[in-house]
């Protein structure tokens, strides 16, 4: 699908066409910047297959596990993983439900990131168990032995959060495209246009089919949004439910719930900086969209960074001499470089979103984003790392040093998911052309309403 060239005289506020045919133009030839984007996920996604064929091979004593550290990158980056889907449903339905109407620009990357984040999550649980061909006993299904899976083991809890997550993100966001494909598919050709008629439904655009549509989204909101909160504290029991020193703690549902928020709404800044500058959609992703989500960033980052601090005074508070230890080598032990990290990027950078200037510069908000969600990642090593490293029995605290196959899967996780990012972006529309529509003035009698 050829890329439709602009009009010579461009009018502030677009008019039904012009918003068809820009955003449909996104579809055609994004230019040179996505295709070196494309080609440096491909090549990262490849380094991560290869250290995953070469830990399969030789098993999982490349991976750098040390006893009493058996929980390494791997889940610390599955947790990452589900933080960051848990963001782009939430934000978007809850958004929708209070029908803000900025969400338009923006609510498109942010469920397209969930539902590819939720698919990376999904592989580290995986990868972790070492051999993967085995991965189908955690489905609980009838067997000639007899044998059922553990249901008070966290990690089948994950199986069935992340799995009902996908499901439900993933008809969130094909129901919420219906109309846009529908008008992608009016315009294209060739194997697009079967494939467009393929998702939108038989969508005519009908009275009819708009009322059912819009009943169907609506619900569709309201259902993710509980959803999104009890699986993501699902994840959080994860490690509240032990009674490891820095884990038993009552406060990690809302804390997780808080950052997973935080960092998602760190990653959708990320993914939209460079999206709306490869495929030219400066007229509908401007400086206010990313001001309203630096607000949000704002206030999920202080709540984040509350939560640190009464960790830390619970641990005091407690008298228990375990946690106080815990907390104490968390901030002066030897992952102290690791726990500074998190604080200084999850709780002091981002308040210099307080500032205006800060919130609407686009390149400040993209620096800002880079560093919360390096600190996030952080923050779920400094839990699962360090609290594993440094428990009871002073004989069998151990230190972790990651192998060079933990961080080739690590990087590995972040090439698949820009290529299936990247993908979906270069053949579906990444800006509701339906709901754009429905916040401009309405159009004169005179003008097309395509």
């Amino acid at each position: 699908m050829a890329a439709i060239a602009q009009p010579e005289r461009v009018t502030a506020t677009p008019t039904y066409r012009e918003i068809t045919r820009d955003i449909v133009a996104t579809l055609g030839h994004p230019g040179r910047l996505y295709w070196i984007a494309l080609g440096s996920a491909l090549l990262v996604l490849a380094i991560g297959a290869g250290a995953l064929l070469y830990q399969i091979r030789y098993g999982l004593g490349v991976a750098g596990y040390a006893p009493p550290v058996m929980w390494g990158v791997y889940i610390t980056t599955f947790v990452f993983w589900v933080g960051i889907a848990h963001c782009g449903t939430l934000v978007s339905a809850i958004l929708y439900l209070f029908r803000s109407a900025w969400r338009t620009a923006v609510y498109r990357t942010a469920e397209v990131m969930t539902v590819f984040a939720v698919l990376t999550a999904g592989l580290f649980p995986l990868i972790h168990i070492g051999r993967i061909w085995y991965a189908y006993w955690l489905i609980p299904y009838p067997n000639q032995r007899q044998i059922w899976v553990n249901f008070k083991s966290p990690l089948l809890w994950d199986v069935f959060a992340v799995t009902t997550y996908l499901i439900v993100s993933t008809v969130f966001l094909t129901v919420g495209m219906i109309p846009d494909v529908a008008s992608a598919r009016d315009r294209a050709t060739g194997w697009r246009k079967k494939l467009y008629e393929l998702v939108s439904l038989g969508w005519k655009g009908t009275d009819q089919q708009w009322r059912h549509y819009l009943k169907a989204y609506l619900y569709l909101a309201a259902f993710a949004t509980p959803l999104v909160l009890s699986v993501h504290s699902v994840v959080s029991w994860d490690f509240a439910m032990s009674i490891v020193p820095g884990w038993h703690t009552t406060i990690f549902a809302p804390y997780f719930v808080a950052g997973a928020i935080y960092s998602g709404l760190a990653m959708v800044v990320t993914l939209l900086v460079p999206l709306r500058r490869a495929f030219k959609l400066e007229r509908y992703i401007h400086e206010d969209h990313f001001e309203n989500l630096a607000k949000l960033i704002l206030i999920t980052g202080m709540i984040v960074g509350y939560a640190y601090a009464v960790e830390y005074f619970i641990a005091w508070y407690s008298g228990n001499p375990f946690e106080r230890s815990a907390f104490w080598n968390r901030a002066f032990g030897d992952y102290w470089w690791a726990t500074w990290t998190m604080i200084v990027c999850n709780a002091f950078l981002p308040l210099l979103l307080w500032f205006r200037k800060i919130r609407r510069s686009i390149p400040a908000m993209f620096l800002i984003s880079l560093f919360v969600n390096l600190g996030m990642w952080f923050e779920r090593f400094v839990i699962i790392v360090v609290s594993l490293s440094f428990e009871y029995e002073p004989f069998a605290h151990g230190h972790y040093t990651p192998s060079w196959v933990d961080w080739a899967i690590l990087a590995g996780s972040f090439g698949w998911f820009f290529t299936w990012f990247l993908l979906f972006a270069k053949n579906f529309p990444m800006v509701s052309i339906a709901e754009v529509k429905e916040i401009i003035p309405m159009p004169r009698r005179k003008e097309a309403r395509t």
